[in-house]
């Protein structure tokens, strides 16, 4: 704020008050804009708080234990649950996960800590391209290669289509959190006679820990919910799952199959499927946060 000498006193003082006038145009402006970004924020906001209102308000009232341990009941007949699904989702998502955090972080190390040149830019290029691919082709990718050959819906195709998904979330997140990593300990690393792979394995990857973990419960976070994939590879049953061949239930499919469904039994439960599916990304999303929390290097 430049002053002029009438605003100064014989010592060169400042003799007018600093602190901005609240009527002053540029006051009010800001004030403006403070209340509209505020708004907006909220606006934001809104679309989840909604959807958590609404769906804990129909999935509640269903809620309660059997619906963990019980079958699905036929059309019409109260009770029963969706314990097979939960289980089915957590299998596929665990061989998802299985197959795409270790190639996932391989890869995002192979990217920031070894690779040079073009290569480089063209496997980003190509990680991005994959993270936009609708999740519907990832799973005629997963059908045609996993169940055409193997001749049947299983819950290996479906985790092998949400590996699919889950990758390209991994690589991103560890190849951001590996750039974030300090320079200078992997200087102070080789200094003392570390060898690459030393740096690598007992510096970098600690102090991007966190990170890592965020990635990958956020890529399973959104494995989870996923549909379109395993209606092409798992399919769904009404039983509990056999085995890893075998057609295997999941929560996103049994939403999208009974929500459609004309019976009000299997309506309730899947408002029921919904809530406990949002829990999961919360759940997740929260773990999330606590990881990245804790630090290994301050």
């Amino acid at each position: 704020m430049n002053q002029s000498v009438e605003d100064k006193n014989f010592y060169g003082y400042p003799t007018r008050s600093l602190t901005p006038s609240l009527m002053s145009p540029r006051t009010l402006f800001g004030t403006v804009m403070t209340i509209l970004t505020f708004i907006c924020g909220g606006l934001a906001l809104l679309p989840l708080l909604a959807v958590l209102f609404y769906v804990g308000i129909q999935g509640f009232s269903t809620l309660s234990i059997r619906v963990f341990t019980e079958l699905p009941p036929p059309p019409l007949v109260q009770g029963g649950g969706f314990g097979n699904a939960i289980i089915g989702t957590l299998i596929m998502v665990g061989i998802g996960a299985l197959i795409s955090i270790p190639f996932g972080v391989l890869a995002a190390i192979y990217l920031t800590e070894f690779s040079k040149g073009s290569l480089t830019r063209w496997i980003r290029f190509a990680t991005n391209v994959l993270s936009g691919i609708p999740s519907i082709i990832a799973g005629v990718f997963a059908y045609g290669i996993v169940v055409l050959t193997v001749g049947k819906f299983s819950a290996i195709a479906g985790g092998v289509a949400l590996s699919v998904l889950m990758l390209p979330v991994i690589v991103r997140t560890t190849d951001e959190a590996l750039k974030l990593v300090p320079q200078d300990l992997r200087q102070a690393a080789v200094g003392l006679g570390a060898t690459n792979y030393q740096t690598v394995a007992k510096v970098v990857l600690p102090a991007a820990l966190p990170a890592i973990v965020t990635g990958a419960t956020l890529a399973i976070a959104r494995a989870a919910g996923e549909t379109a994939p395993l209606l092409f590879t798992a399919l769904f049953a009404q039983f509990w799952p056999k085995n890893l061949l075998s057609p295997t239930p999941s929560l996103a499919v049994l939403v999208f199959n009974f929500a459609i469904s004309p019976f009000k039994n299997w309506q309730e439960l899947a408002w029921a499927a919904s809530l406990i599916l949002v829990l999961l990304v919360l759940a997740t999303s929260a773990i999330a946060r606590w990881v990245t929390r804790q630090k290994v290097y301050g």
